[in-house]
């Protein structure tokens, strides 16, 4: 079918399009109309109808969130759009279709929802937490993962005779699994167990393989194992899918053999696995045509500040769009259309089609500012150690020799992040170039740092010796971006400030901390403060008593450490339903600031998430974070 889906943000109000062949008319097809934090995902074609998932998944505590506090709460459930009427089907995510039947996961087990009657059953019940499920192209068996903590079996559930095995167990973690053409076989990515600490360098593994199970014949075997060394620990693409089965019958996977993340393929009778995409470029959104003929990849090929689309196809490369704009999330139609996200340093994100290497422009936001944007240009300075380092620095307009203006740091969180020339792929950092933006058209000059520890240039730059809770090596990056400013011509030395979100908040505190000399004031949203207690929120396993050294390098990394030498004024703001920065580090944070008597500010809201649901909230916090700069550094 040529057709295809987006949802659009609105200042908070979402909203499903569609567009079809042979024109590609933009088309709203819901029309909710309030800034209620509730998320729309997972477009699904049921005919000419669309089916989405409307709302986040709940915590550990089982609770959704609920930023606008709907006083009768919220929920995650399926629902379904015919002719812009919206009807609920039932609770859950993760919708799957065959014929008149949905398949999806709630609770972490497989329901079945019935078209036909609108009935409701559990499909099977088994052990462990069930995702991934994938449909074998005949209609006639379902593959899933059952994660088990320490180890995750791939399962297969046979319509048939109403049966599940599990053909190939290990105490390894299968993942990723895809069908091949006939049906026959699956292959998945097998990844051994890795209980190693978190945020700390990590350039080896154990390697990871490519296992593949033929029913037909009863035999499991191991199709391809990545070499020890450098590209033995798994990285992906940013996809929900990691491994493609060609229709040519060639495998495409993720792999660091050259120490950037490429894109390798592999025959499915096995063999050696082929570089698909050489040089110092890094894969990251990929999407699949229907019938496995093409393969579409964003990538900084050629242009290390932008991501452009390439192709694979007839195990061929090409690459599709370049110039100045930027585009990602490219998708193909049952017609072979291509289309993809796209945006540019002056134009938000846009549905783009993409033809005869050119991109036009299907869905856009029509009255977004443009002529107040500034372009940013790309720079590299030393870090303090001397690695170089990359940024996009925001100059205002008509910036004269000799005038000196206030200067910001801006740090993106992650850390596994690359900022561009452009706004960004990620919404939270998309709103985060537009505050940089509005930032310069008030006199700022700002710097956004691609500091060590992201992504875009290579393996050894995002896996840095000593970053993070390992040694907290991006300081380094942090002290050189603020010597950058002050060197700079046009700016105040003593007037520079910084901020960032999460790993940016981070960042910021460390910077506060550690060097209030140079930083007269920062902004700090959902910063880590103890690295020990993230780990042990992404690990709920680890114990920092029975890591004694390692818990204190993580102490001697993070903000805490070093509270007596930190005398800039802060504003401090936080979402108190975080699931990735518990609430409790900026509880903490506070509680050694009015201590030591340091002056900050907060803004805290309730029921909120780590990436804020609702505009509103993203509209306060950004007003309040330019009310604070204007007024800390006069």
């Amino acid at each position: 079918m040529g057709k295809i889906a987006w949802v659009v943000n609105e200042k908070g109000v979402r909203n499903v399009y569609s567009a079809q062949a042979p024109q590609y008319i933009a088309v709203k097809e819901t029309q909710y109309t309030m800034d209620d934090g509730i998320e729309i995902s997972k477009l699904l074609f049921y005919g000419s109808d669309l089916i989405f998932v409307r709302g986040s998944s709940p915590n550990r505590e089982g609770e959704f969130p609920n930023p606008s506090l709907a006083a009768d709460g919220t929920d995650q459930a399926i629902f379904l759009s015919r002719d812009k009427k919206v009807q609920k089907l039932t609770e859950g995510s993760a919708p799957l279709l065959r014929g008149e039947l949905m398949y999806f996961i709630n609770k972490g087990q497989v329901y079945e929802y019935n078209f036909t009657d609108a009935l409701v059953c559990n499909l099977f019940t088994t052990r462990g937490e069930i995702g991934s499920l994938r449909l074998s192209p005949d209609q006639n068996k379902l593959a899933f993962i059952s994660n088990r903590r320490d180890h995750a079996f791939l399962g297969i559930y046979d319509f048939n005779d109403q049966s599940i095995i599990y053909p190939d167990p290990t105490v390894d973690i299968d993942r990723y699994p895809v069908w091949s053409p006939e049906s026959n076989q699956v292959a998945v990515l097998r990844m051994p167990y890795d209980p190693g600490l978190i945020f700390v360098s990590k350039l080896e593994a154990q390697p990871f393989s490519i296992r593949l199970i033929n029913f037909e014949e009863g035999k499991s075997k191991t199709l391809w194992k990545a070499e020890e060394g450098q590209g033995s620990a798994f990285y992906g693409f940013s996809s929900e899918q990691q491994l493609f089965w060609m229709a040519n019958n060639e495998l495409l996977f993720p792999w660091e053999k050259e120490g950037w993340l490429h894109l390798y393929s592999l025959p499915s009778k096995g063999g050696k696995a082929k570089l698909l995409t050489p040089g110092n470029l890094e894969i990251q959104h990929v999407n699949q045509s229907p019938d496995r003929s093409s393969f579409l990849f964003s990538s900084n090929q050629g242009d290390i500040n932008r991501q452009h689309i390439g192709q694979w196809k007839g195990s061929k490369i090409k690459q599709i769009t370049e110039g100045k704009g930027i585009e990602w999330s490219p998708v193909i139609d049952g017609l072979g259309n291509s289309f993809a996200l796209g945006s540019s340093g002056l134009e938000p994100a846009a549905v783009k089609r993409l033809e005869g290497g050119k991109t036009h422009t299907i869905f856009s936001s029509e009255d977004y500012p443009n002529s107040n944007l500034t372009l940013p240009e790309a720079v590299v300075f030393s870090a303090a150690d001397g690695m170089k380092i990359h940024g996009q620095l925001f100059l205002p307009k008509g910036l004269k020799p000799g005038q000196k203006n206030r200067a910001l740091l801006f740090f993106h969180g992650g850390s596994r992040r690359q900022m561009l020339l452009g706004f960004h792929h990620i919404d939270y950092y998309h709103y985060a170039y537009a505050l940089n933006q509005y930032l310069a058209s008030q006199g700022y000059i700002v710097l956004s740092v691609n500091y060590r520890s992201g992504t875009g240039y290579g393996l050894k730059f995002r896996e840095a010796l000593n970053y993070g809770a390992g040694g907290n090596s991006e300081f380094n990056d942090v002290l050189g971006a603020g010597l950058f400013l002050q060197n700079h011509p046009n700016v105040d030395s003593t007037k520079i400030g910084l901020w960032g979100g999460s790993y940016g908040g981070y960042l910021t505190a460390m910077g506060l901390a550690r060097a209030s000399d140079m930083f007269a004031a920062g902004v700090d949203i959902h910063g880590v403060m103890n690295w020990n207690v993230i780990i042990k929120n992404f690990m709920p396993s680890y114990e920092a008593l029975e890591h004694p050294d390692f818990a204190k390098l993580a102490y001697d990394s993070s903000p805490i450490a070093y509270m007596n030498t930190w005398r800039s004024p802060v504003l401090l703001i936080h979402g108190d339903d975080d699931r990735n920065v518990p609430f409790s580090e900026s509880v903490d944070k506070i509680k050694a600031l009015r201590e030591k008597k340091v002056y900050y500010e907060q803004i805290i809201f309730p029921d909120e998430v780590h990436g804020f649901l609702l505009h509103q909230n993203w509209l306060n916090a950004y007003k309040a974070t330019v009310d604070f700069f204007d007024r800390m550094l006069k």
